[in-house]
């Protein structure tokens, strides 16, 4: 085995398998809404991030997706409390002025009593969505996303500015908005609060967005996308091909994931599906000229770090399937919920990547030796980040100077 596949050497993981693991522990919070489940399942991806994390400027997004998260369990509360879903509840906990309203939008209210039961159904949905928020960030805060642009397939390199434009975003975002805070703060000014959020929210947005269509802009002068010469009954094969993998995968998710549905044809569908739009992403990928500049590899801790997600999914959906495993929790009547053995182990295998993914490459001072310097790309992303924010903290040190 070469040494650039041995867990304990230092390089960038493949960032195809840490979105992998990532969706599998997503999926495995869609399927619940025990309140121990979720949490447990965010727990699990932030420990990961906190091991396997790089210093690059994205590797900071795992705290805003948790805080975004918790803005939807606050924002859903208030929506239940005061718009009342159908919850049967009988335990008041306090009584909202009610709005009346004509006839023709039965089932709607405004107000009236709030109960327990409904508040406890609309945390768990908001907690549920929250952990699923939390699972996209820990696979935003552990995968390079140029790196990850590079996997793309072929066929949808029409795709590839608006995937740089997504996946760069958020990343970027929080970068930008640290960079504005310490901007602030050297200034004097506050950092923190609603006038601070007023100042810095539009110069971030903008700067994030930038950054990003700077990057697809850099892509398409480089001749990301161009194209050879297919025949016209090969790109219609190559359509007709992707567009019913997708169908066949739509229908067999949606039979996975409602519960009323039948799942006799579940798993099949999906196979197809996916079978047939692989397919067609080859065939399309021959259209389009690449080439690949320090390929990542795909070796044995990406298909650890892949099962371990996958573990994961699996164990919550043969539960889920299965029908036990208390994977919902009950609210008529309101109860405490319990944690069940079997998707509490599966939960926990996620934790594998912890140890079984390589520790990314850390930057060193000048001052080390050559052979500890951090190579390959994100190496070099890392440093000029670090040289910008140092230039930057001394200009804005020297404008403070001046101002005073």
């Amino acid at each position: 085995m070469r040494a650039a596949h041995r867990p304990s050497f230092a390089r960038n993981l493949h960032p195809g398998a840490w979105w992998l693991w990532a969706l599998g522990l997503a999926t495995a919070a869609s399927r619940t809404t025990n309140p121990l489940l979720l949490a447990l399942l965010l727990a699990v991806a932030g420990y990961v991030v906190a091991a396997r994390r790089s210093t690059a400027p994205w590797a900071n997004s795992y705290a805003a997706f948790l805080k975004l998260g918790l803005a939807v369990i606050v924002i859903r509360v208030v929506f239940q409390a005061v718009f009342g879903a159908a919850v049967a509840g009988r335990t008041v906990l306090f009584t909202l002025p009610e709005l009346p309203l004509p006839g023709w939008v039965d089932g709607i209210r405004i107000g009236g009593q709030v109960t327990a039961e409904a508040l406890a159904s609309a945390v768990y949905d908001g907690l549920r969505l929250a952990a699923i928020l939390g699972c996209v960030g820990a696979a935003n805060a552990l995968a390079n996303p140029k790196r990850l642009l590079t996997h793309v397939p072929g066929a949808l390199y029409e795709l590839g500015v608006a995937v740089v434009v997504a996946m760069t975003f958020a990343p970027q975002l929080v970068a930008d908005a640290a960079r504005a805070r310490a901007a602030r703060r050297l200034r004097g000014q506050p950092d923190r609060g609603l006038r601070s959020v007023r100042a810095t929210a539009v110069p971030v947005l903008e700067g994030a967005l930038e950054r990003s269509l700077a990057l697809a802009a850099a892509m398409d002068s480089r001749g990301y996308g161009r194209l050879g010469n297919v025949t016209r009954r090969a790109r219609l094969l190559t359509s007709g091909l992707v567009l019913g993998g997708l169908m066949g995968i739509c229908v067999g998710v949606y039979a996975l994931l409602d519960a009323g549905a039948t799942r006799t044809l579940a798993l099949p569908a999906l196979g197809a599906g996916l079978v047939t739009a692989c397919a067609g992403l080859m065939l399309g990928g021959r259209r389009t000229v690449r080439t690949r500049y320090r390929p990542d590899p795909w070796a044995l801790p990406e298909w650890l770090v892949t099962a371990s997600g996958v573990a994961v999914a699996a164990g919550f959906l043969w539960v889920s399937i299965a029908g036990g495993g208390d994977l919902v929790a009950s609210t008529v009547p309101l109860t405490v919920p319990e944690l069940p053995v079997i998707p509490t182990v599966a939960a926990l295998l996620g934790l594998l990547p912890a140890w079984l993914a390589p520790p990314p490459p850390r930057p060193v001072s000048d001052e080390a030796p050559a052979g500890q310097q951090a190579d390959g790309e994100e190496a070099d992303d890392q440093r000029a980040g670090d040289e910008q924010a140092k230039h930057q903290r001394a200009g804005d040190q020297r404008g403070k100077v001046q101002a005073s």
